[in-house]
């Protein structure tokens, strides 16, 4: 009986007449190109300005990447700088090797960068971008599905993932990782997602939920990888990593909640202030008709009220009149 897997593409480039379609680029692409649009529609609902997202991302993006391949550099090095290796492979991106945690403390750099140039507070921008981010690592994750790396232990279950014969790995069905890690992603934004619409999340706390929950799943997928490591007491060190991340996360949670709890009414100065003068103006001018009008229904009551006096001062003389008449006969046949 043929056991069910899925299976892995051939090969990991896609050639496009003479230029090469890397898989792995290609999914990164993709995520950030989903990461900008979804994070900027939270932005815009927050109060921010349209395309303040994408100038920002133009100073995150590249520190990120930075910082993703340095963070897996300093922790891989003998895979480029051990006898037998060749040091320029750690320039080469393309081939996979993106640390997360590198890629996030480089990346909040650089979005601290274009948020200070922009006059924008850097937690309210990573609270709009902290689900767009995790949508984007999900897309991202298939780029070593394109590689064949990143597989857990060998494993006979109808979602096992194929790997074929290759450098530094054996032929069989293992368990996806990337896969469980993409599909805990997704659920990682939805939760961030419902928690800042329940609870008016602010002040970087949408972001530190995403994180600590990341590093939740992360933790126990890394346990199940089988490339190689290094160990710290017997554990990987990204699990050990994702242990301290969780930790400080929910530390900030808890600690920001307590100093400054709520949500940040003002995101974007300038963004409010282009938006004021017409709604104010349209108050002002309702209130202006409005008192126009209490004024000229105020006017029209005197006007009622002088008729009235008016029409009663004049009855009331006619009334005297008439009695008068009628005494003067009296008083002479009197």
């Amino acid at each position: 009986m043929e056991i069910a897997f899925i299976p892995s593409p051939s090969t990991g480039v896609i050639h496009l007449g003479p230029l090469p379609l890397r898989g792995y680029a290609f999914c990164i692409i993709i995520g950030v190109f989903v990461a900008v649009w979804f994070g900027n529609k939270r932005w815009v609902a927050r109060g921010g300005k349209a395309g303040t997202v994408a100038d920002i991302a133009v100073w995150a993006v590249p520190f990120g990447l930075v910082g993703g391949r340095l963070y897996h550099v300093i922790t891989d090095y003998q895979l480029y700088f051990s006898d037998g290796e060749n040091w320029v492979d750690a320039f080469k991106i393309w081939e996979g090797g993106l640390g997360i945690w590198g890629a996030i403390a480089l990346g909040a750099v650089g979005a601290w960068i274009g948020c200070r140039r922009r006059g924008i507070p850097l937690p309210a921008w990573a609270d709009a971008l902290a689900p767009a981010i995790a949508f984007a690592q999900a897309i991202g994750r298939w780029g070593n599905w394109f590689n064949q790396e990143l597989y857990g232990k060998a494993t006979d279950l109808p979602w096992a993932v194929e790997i074929s014969e290759g450098a530094g790995r054996e032929a069989g069905t293992y368990h996806p990782t990337f896969l469980y890690e993409s599909l805990w992603c997704i659920g990682v934004a939805l939760l961030v997602i419902w928690a800042d619409r329940r609870f008016k999340l602010g002040h970087g706390r949408a972001f530190a939920l995403y994180v600590a929950a990341y590093c939740a799943g992360r933790g126990w997928i890394e346990y199940m990888r089988v490339d190689e490591a290094h160990h710290v007491l017997g554990l990987r060190l990204n699990v050990w990593t994702s242990i301290l991340v969780f930790v400080l996360a929910v530390a900030y949670i808890v600690v920001s909640n307590r100093l400054r709890p709520g949500r940040e009414e003002i995101v974007e100065p300038g963004a409010v202030t282009l938006a004021k003068p017409s709604s104010d103006g349209d108050k002002d001018e309702k209130a202006t008709g409005d008192k126009g009008e209490d004024e000229k229904a105020d006017a029209e009551a005197a006007s009622d009220d002088t008729a009235d006096a008016e029409a009663g001062s004049e009855a009331d003389a006619g009334s005297d009149d008439t009695a008068d008449a009628g005494a003067k006969p009296a008083g002479g046949k009197g």
